[in-house]
């Protein structure tokens, strides 16, 4: 009952004497290892409790089962699972017909801030990195706000022109993603061209009049960028026209730094008013109406929700005509 001399079995492994007893007592507060990492973890834990009887004696019959958590060890890391990524060349491109020319291999990847394609599993062939390419830069003209692929989102969030042009609706999108450390890694560029629903770099660019440059596909809308599948092309910058508008910017979030569970973004642009909808969750999409009337009911109405971990459809519908409700009294007042 103290431990000693008494043997546990885990799966087909045994554990006897102390290894036992305190084994036992983690069994009664621990989850099932259920994310591969941690179940490797757990193995070397047990590998180390019995590491002295196994210097000691390594012949004994007992030990010959830690030679079996060896084994599956090792089992785990040929295959493996316990990896986010694994990247087996890195490559700095020096140009951009460098880069999509080794993009066009289907287990090559571009490299954005990597905060996200890290938390992917399997093998990368080749990274590429655009880092020496330029991209890094906004430039305002007269026109338009230039914004490099390989911007940060804390650029953009601290951009004098680009949060002057927007009534701050940039900088308001962006100073809830996680923290400063992060926005000082993550990109424009891997925001806008993962199209995910819970961007919000996606959404409130969405409710502008804006524009991707691609390095094969040239110059395309944001909006039908949005609704295009992803391919092997590369987004070189986005591109944000001057056209007169007023923008607000709204999310609502479970806590502070959570994704949203729903992300709101209108404006009023050439006398047509635009809702920008997103972490619906799926990406978000773009209404638009020149009728001001129940235009917050026409967007509840026309954009299509669906139900996650942190809210049901019908609680993201009835979020979407709040927000865009509380919009359109700041829009009026502006």
């Amino acid at each position: 009952r103290n431990g000693v001399g008494k043997s546990l079995r885990i799966g087909r492994v045994g554990l006897t004497g102390a290894a036992a007893g305190s084994h036992r007592q983690h069994q009664r507060h621990r989850q099932p290892h259920r994310n591969p990492f941690f179940h490797f973890l757990f193995l070397l834990s047990l590998l180390f409790q019995n590491y002295n009887d196994i210097v000691t004696n390594p012949l004994s019959k007992s030990n010959q089962n830690c030679y079996t958590i060896i084994k599956k060890i090792y089992y785990h890391a040929k295959k493996g699972a316990f990896l986010m990524i694994t990247i087996q060349k890195y490559v700095r491109a020096q140009s951009l017909e460098e880069a999509w020319q080794l993009n066009q291999n289907k287990r090559n990847r571009i490299l954005g801030g990597m905060l996200w394609l890290r938390l992917g599993k399997g093998s990368v062939n080749t990274a590429i990195d655009l880092c020496d390419l330029g991209l890094n830069t906004i430039e305002e003209t007269e026109e338009a706000f230039s914004i490099g692929a390989m911007a940060t989102l804390r650029d953009i969030e601290l951009h004098e022109g680009l949060n002057a042009y927007s009534g701050n609706a940039v900088r308001n999108a962006v100073k809830d993603i996680v923290g400063v450390q992060f926005r000082n890694m993550a990109t424009v560029g891997g925001s806008i061209w993962g199209r995910f629903g819970f961007s919000d770099v996606l959404t409130v660019f969405l409710a502008m009049d804006a524009y991707v440059e691609l390095y094969k596909g040239g110059i395309v809308p944001l909006e039908q960028f949005a609704k295009m599948k992803k391919d092997n092309d590369i987004l070189v910058r986005l591109i944000v026209k001057k056209t007169p508008c007023k923008v607000i910017y709204t999310s609502m979030r479970n806590q502070s730094t959570d994704f949203p569970v729903i992300a709101c973004a209108v404006s009023c642009m050439n006398g047509e008013y635009r809702a920008s909808i997103g972490a619906r969750p799926a990406r978000a999409i773009l209404l638009r109406s020149e009728k001001i009337e129940d235009f917050p009911a026409f967007v509840a109405e026309n954009a299509p929700t669906e139900g996650n971990i942190r809210g049901s459809a019908a609680y993201r519908t009835h979020l979407i005509k709040v927000l865009v409700s509380r919009c359109m009294e700041v829009l009026r007042g502006m």
